[in-house]
């Protein structure tokens, strides 16, 4: 694979002037590839691209502030790596991005729901439209449409908007149907009354491990997360779909104009709950009040950073 090559050629020539960089090697599961931090040529060696990149490296970057950081990413990283830019929680001079083509990424629910327990796989391989898994029962060929990330069956950026070092051919956006927009659309449609039912029937599975808000790149308050401040004490620790939901609610409003949905928050959630949708219909907000999409365009500022005494869209006056 000559591009990944280049590109480990590129990340051992830029390492001397770095104090890390992080990509991917292979993991425990031949499903999911794990993140690595490489500090030598021999690291270098270990990276690995392609389905199994799941992981957002962007999510490491505001907790490494001072530090000269290479990160290997898909376009849809670069777009986290574009917002923390615009709202100067890293910088730019402190980091050195690489990236190649991305033709998307698995999405482990998907497999688990075909073949079971995922701990049981021994081996995983996209050939053109097919994720032949092996299990200790055989093998499963499934459609790529059906193992894949839904954000990839549409994803209009598969290569890093911002780059220092882009090895291999740029890939057009991809062109299929996208399911987020219509699980968003099956929402909407919902009765007041069904679409609660909706999320008490989803936050009453929540565990409260705030796995999401971990693994978010723009989650960035850390030690200071209204799930744990007692000063003011916005939320209880109680067990109850309210205190659920009132967490879900603050964290996607947070987001809101900032999430470059990349997945993360869901993806990491051990019961699945569908919590991407909350960040998606806020987007779509933004999107219509502001013409705005996070992590997109590098020379833009974020809506909710700036003020206009008028907005073009939000008659503030005409009541």
């Amino acid at each position: 694979m000559q591009p990944l090559e280049d590109l480990k050629a590129a990340i051992k020539e830029a390492l001397p002037g770095l104090d890390f960089v992080i990509g991917w090697e292979n993991g425990w599961n031949p499903l999911l590839a794990t993140p690595l931090f490489m500090y030598s040529p021999e690291d270098v060696d270990k990276l690995t691209w392609g389905p199994f990149n799941v992981n957002n490296p962007a999510t490491y970057l505001s907790g490494l502030k001072g530090k000269k950081i290479g990160v290997v990413v898909k376009g849809c990283d670069s777009r986290s790596v574009v917002q923390l830019l615009q709202e100067k929680l890293i910088r730019r001079e402190d980091l050195t991005l690489f990236g190649m083509p991305c033709t998307g990424v698995v999405d482990a629910t998907k497999i688990a729901r075909k073949v079971g327990d995922l701990g049981m796989i021994s081996g995983a391989k996209r050939t053109n439209g097919t994720l032949s898994v092996t299990t200790h029962e055989g093998s499963v060929d499934i459609p790529w449409e059906e193992a894949a990330a839904d954000k990839c069956l549409s994803c209009q950026y598969p290569n890093a908007i911002i780059s220092d070092h882009f090895k291999g051919d740029p890939l057009p956006p991809t062109l299929g149907r996208d399911p987020a927009a219509e699980q968003l659309a099956a929402l909407e449609a919902l009765a007041p009354a069904e679409l609660f039912a909706h999320w008490k029937d989803a936050m009453d599975r929540c565990i409260r491990c705030y796995a999401c808000r971990n693994a978010c790149p723009m989650c960035v308050c850390r030690d200071h997360c209204i799930a744990q401040t007692r000063d003011p004490h916005w939320l209880s620790q109680d067990d109850t779909v309210k205190e659920k939901l009132m967490f879900q609610m603050i964290h996607s409003l947070h987001l809101a104009g900032r999430c470059t949905e990349c997945g993360e928050c869901q993806r990491a959630c051990p019961v699945d709950i569908p919590i991407l949708a909350l960040r998606r219909k806020l987007n779509s907000v933004v999107k219509n009040l502001f013409d705005y999409q996070a992590g997109v365009d590098p020379s833009a500022v974020p809506p909710l950073f700036t003020f206009q005494v008028e907005e073009a869209k939000i008659n503030e006056r005409g009541w």
